[in-house]
């Protein structure tokens, strides 16, 4: 399929690396093939019917806990949503296969307003995942639409009988109410850009679904029934990704998301694979049109899904790319001849960041494993007083990397289940209040902090690719060539100039979008998150670290071909067993990019990790 700004070259389009995976005598098991086969209770492609505590295992010495289904669909989402700018977005040129995620056994999410989860938001993205609401929520939510029509019939209540932003002194007649509300919708669906990926639309339609069960949007039973019938049928709105400046809150695309269910813009045809008319989808997939009633076009479009949705798939993925990438960066310092002396346990515990305990601990777990070094460490490490900062400052950069995603998913897991409508409908005692809860600035200050974290993963990476690649720093031959074939071949030269740029252009992309603000709505809404943006944005500087530490990868494991016959410990072995399997040593020049793509994919997937779990001793997993 054709993605819009984005280059991604898939094993399809890479025959010989893919030949080579073809002739493989036993490759690798993906984690996402161990976790559909333990989720579905059936053999994994070894054989080996994995068990929970295995799963389990594959996701642990990570400082923090995967979500169950992060590796199976977020760890490879990148080419699910296209990369660059428009990493959130599709041009659903062709079959909606390469841009579906499908689940991995058909799922059920239990919408309650309060109980959402990380897994559960993930599951919603998947095709096939269907929601349903407890029978004790409907008597809320009818509760608070009584209780709403009560008391607008003598006072003005913002959204309900008054006019939006600074219109909101304007008294609306009652014969046109429901008017009003159809009227927002249409009015406020001005997104440009291209259109979010299907599992995006779903997780943005999940999370309006979630909040308008919390009870506190005044909107009909039948209303919310709708909107999850919906959602089981798979009917995906056209959302563009632009046109938010999170306050009050996604409006823009949560008006698109609306209109769809309206019958007007257009829909996702999964039969014709195409863009039809909403109306026509709804009625093919015998869905019920949406009508709108009093406060219930508002209560739709105020909240911070879109800006939500996107900064948690960002977040899913660093997570995976943070093990991956301490992985890598063992290799690294075995190939440069590194000493672990700098990951001792004294130091970290002196200073007692948990992040940069935990690094240091796995560190030590992978170049010491058991308490045995490798030969490479034996031969040349033990003479070393000390390293450059890229390989003895993993620990303390890494570290507050692992934090600071720590702090990003307490901000999501929050917001997930937040009442971000306005105005807010309280029933005991009654009031309806206006507030700012749709104010996007929690997820967009996660969304740039989280961004700036893990680009710092990408700039040691790029120096370490550097360091491997320089005769005079590593030791090895110049560009990882060897010295004879050196000059009518290049190597891996120009690896490092990728990494490089990649590198430089996250540098731009971490300036703070949140930072910003333009004032909207003729002054009355005179601060604002710009959170869109800051999702987007991250989500794109995970997807380019993620190429830099493949590109890392790439080079440590040709480094370590110039140690032989001296090994390296056996998890990272494991490892570059597995980059074999795909990718031969360089002995000359070949078309490489394809080969970059495939350590690129193995991090995504979280390949690496996988890996190095099923070598390991008990202690370390």
């Amino acid at each position: 399929a054709t993605h819009t700004n984005t280059h991604t070259i898939t094993r399809a389009h890479a025959p010989h690396t893919h030949t080579r995976m073809a002739t493989a005598e036993k490759p690798a098991t993906t984690v996402p093939a161990v976790v559909a086969a333990a989720a579905a209770g059936s053999p994994s492609p070894t054989g080996e019917v994995p068990s929970a505590k295995s799963i389990s295992s594959i996701r642990a010495n990570c400082g923090f806990n995967l979500p169950n289904s992060s590796l199976s669909r977020h760890a490879s989402r990148g080419a699910v949503h296209g990369e660059g700018f428009s990493c959130c977005c599709q041009s659903f040129a062709q079959n909606t296969s390469d841009h579906e995620v499908q689940p991995v056994k058909p799922a059920t999410i239990e919408i309650t307003g309060d109980t959402l989860t990380l897994e559960e938001l993930d599951l919603a993205g998947c095709s096939g995942t269907r929601i349903t609401v407890p029978e004790s929520i409907w008597a809320r939510i009818v509760e608070t639409r009584e209780y709403l029509l009560s008391i607008t019939q003598g006072r003005a209540v913002y959204g309900v009988n008054t006019g939006f932003g600074s219109f909101a002194k304007v008294a609306i007649p009652k014969g046109d109410l429901a008017k009003l509300q159809l009227n927002l919708i249409r009015s406020h669906a001005v997104g440009v850009g291209d259109p979010l990926t299907p599992a995006l639309v779903r997780m943005l339609l999940c999370l309006r679904i979630n909040t308008l069960a919390k009870g506190h949007s005044g909107v009909r039973r039948e209303t919310l029934e709708a909107m999850i019938k919906a959602f089981n049928e798979g009917c995906i709105p056209r959302v563009p990704c632009q046109g938010t400046v999170g306050a009050s809150g996604d409006l823009c695309q949560l008006a698109h998301l609306a209109l769809g269910l309206l019958g007007e813009g257009d829909m996702w045809d999964t039969d014709t694979n195409q863009w039809e008319p909403a109306a026509q989808v709804m009625a093919k997939k015998h869905c019920q049109l949406l009508e709108l009633h009093e406060k219930e076009g508002l209560a739709l479009i105020n909240g911070t899904g879109f800006i939500t949705s996107i900064t948690a798939v960002a977040y899913m993925k660093a997570r995976n790319l943070l093990q991956e990438a301490i992985i890598v960066a063992c290799l690294s310092v075995e190939a440069l001849k590194g000493t672990d002396r700098a990951f001792d346990p004294r130091i970290h515990a002196a200073r007692c960041h948990p992040g940069q305990v935990k690094v240091a601990s796995m560190l030590r777990d992978l170049l010491c494993p058991n308490g045995v070094h490798s030969e490479i460490h034996d031969q040349y490490a033990q003479a070393k007083v000390q390293d450059a900062y890229t390989l003895r400052c993993i620990p303390q950069v890494y570290g507050i990397c692992m934090d600071t995603l720590n702090f990003v998913e307490s901000i999501l897991k929050v917001e997930l289940n937040a009442g971000t409508d306005n105005p807010m409908i309280f029933t005991n005692p009654g009031d309806v209040i206006s507030g700012g809860n749709f104010h996007a600035e929690y997820p967009a200050k996660a969304a740039d902090i989280l961004a700036i974290a893990i680009q710092d993963i990408a700039n040691m990476s790029e120096r370490r690719t550097f360091r491997l690649t320089t005769s005079a720093l590593s030791g090895h031959p110049s560009f990882l060539i060897q010295t004879e074939k050196a000059g009518l071949n290049s190597g891996y030269m120009i690896v490092q100039y990728a990494a490089a740029a990649i590198t430089s252009e996250n540098k731009v992309l971490c300036h703070p979008a949140s930072v910003d603000t333009i004032p909207t709505s003729e002054g009355q809404e005179d601060h604002v998150s710009m959170g869109g943006f800051a999702a987007r944005k991250a989500l794109t500087v995970v997807e380019n670290v993620e190429k830099v530490v493949g590109m890392e990868l790439l080079c440590a494991c040709q480094a370590l071909e110039f140690l032989r016959p001296l090994k390296t410990t056996t998890p990272l072995e494991a490892v570059h067993d597995l980059l074999r399997t795909g990718i031969p040593r360089l002995e000359e020049d070949h078309y490489l990019s394809p080969d970059m793509h495939f350590c690129i994919d193995l991090i995504r997937n979280g390949q690496l990790h996988a890996a190095v779990q099923a070598v390991m001793h008990p202690k370390s997993s």
